[in-house]
């Protein structure tokens, strides 16, 4: 019997060699833990466009909406460079969550110990680190109107608006605050109240959903004083809730605290379905990496943890999630590298498919 359904999409680049991998972790849950998912497997990006002259098709559209949980490897690539804009495979992936509003975006970052010298920062700054960014996606200055490029007293003017409604914030808030109570119990909100108004309305909302949560601890910072932050003292935050600018800003910069890409998954959740699950989407945060593609280099981490988001906040399986994430630390602590974590004495490299066998056979153990 099948506990939910997933949508897999590949995309482009490195996408369907990280994502074979995640369908053999898919497989081992069914096969190992009796937990089967209905899965189904369409394109996306430039792999789409190849074969239907759009980086996303209505068909496809259409069953990302039916399903749990969407999975995506990643799209792009310089082939597609030459498209109008409104084909280029960036596109399907921004109809996904524009169409299926997905407005609260979670980013982690993680540091596993075995990894904690791969930061730019000490050691001891980084180890340990497990922090989630919450990155409102579907409003602000990327989406508000009067926006473009227009001529005023003979020159060029550039204008975006920022722009958010009290509903817009209430929502991600309350994102926010959900998750905080899953975790540490502590909430720092980051804007700019003290030179835009649309930043005194968020941290007003945020104060009034604060009281529907009397057990979390919440802070405001502003957004710049949060980026020096988190370079320097990242540890001291549990969960940070950002507009969608500052959230994109932020969430690069606590990226590269962990040290490579190759280990940041995501997830973007909208509103509950009929049947109580939000919809979502989930996808590594590194790129398509054209220039590896093919090669049995890349990382499959990323994408791995990306579905463990999704067993984790689709389908409420956290016990499951942990013994996933605890499967990735274990091989990590044995010194298993893919080349993108190189460098160190003692450690044994291995390719894309290696790195699934050894995570595989750390799950096959904790039976």
């Amino acid at each position: 019997m099948s506990i939910g359904s997933l949508l897999i999409l590949p995309g482009d680049g490195i996408g369907p060699e990280v994502m074979a991998e995640v369908k053999r972790i898919i497989d081992w849950f069914g096969d190992k833990r009796d937990l089967r998912f209905d899965v189904s497997e369409d394109l996306v990006g430039g792999a789409a466009y190849d074969a239907h002259g759009t980086p996303l098709h209505d068909d496809t559209m259409a069953k990302a909406q039916e399903v749990d949980a969407v999975l995506l490897g990643a799209v792009g690539g310089p082939k597609y460079d030459v498209l109008n804009f409104s084909v280029k495979p960036e596109r399907g992936l921004l109809r996904l969550r524009k169409e299926m509003d997905l407005f609260s975006n979670l980013r982690p970052a993680q540091c596993f110990d075995a990894l904690a010298d791969f930061s730019s920062l000490k050691r001891d700054v980084i180890a340990g680190l497990d922090i989630m960014i919450v990155r409102e996606l579907t409003s602000g200055v990327y989406f508000g109107e009067p926006r473009g490029i227009f001529t005023e007293n003979n020159e060029r003017v550039g204008i975006n608006t920022q722009r958010y409604t009290e509903s817009e914030i209430d929502r991600v808030a309350r994102s926010a605050f959900e998750l905080a109570m899953k975790r540490g119990k502590r909430l720092c909100s980051m804007e700019k109240a003290n030179v835009m108004e649309s930043g005194i309305l968020w941290r007003e909302v945020v104060t009034e959903v604060a009281k529907d949560y009397p057990e979390v601890e919440l802070s405001h910072m502003y957004a710049d004083a949060g980026g020096m932050q988190l370079a320097r003292w990242p540890k001291q935050f549990d969960v940070i809730v950002t507009d969608n600018l500052f959230g994109d800003l932020l969430s690069d910069v606590a990226a590269m605290l962990t040290g490579s890409l190759g280990m940041l998954p995501s997830a973007s959740l909208g509103l509950p379905m009929a049947n109580g699950r939000p919809k979502a989407l989930y996808e590594p945060v590194h790129g398509s990496a054209p220039d590896i593609a093919g090669q049995g280099k890349a990382n499959p981490i990323a994408c791995i943890l990306s579905f463990s988001m999704a067993l984790r906040y689709s389908f409420d399986l956290g016990d499951e999630a942990d013994r996933l994430e605890k499967a990735i630390e274990d091989v990590l602590a044995d010194g298993v590298r893919t080349a993108d974590l190189l460098g160190q004495e003692g450690v044994t490299p291995v390719s894309t498919s290696g790195m699934g066998d050894a995570i595989l056979a750390k799950l096959d153990a904790s039976l």
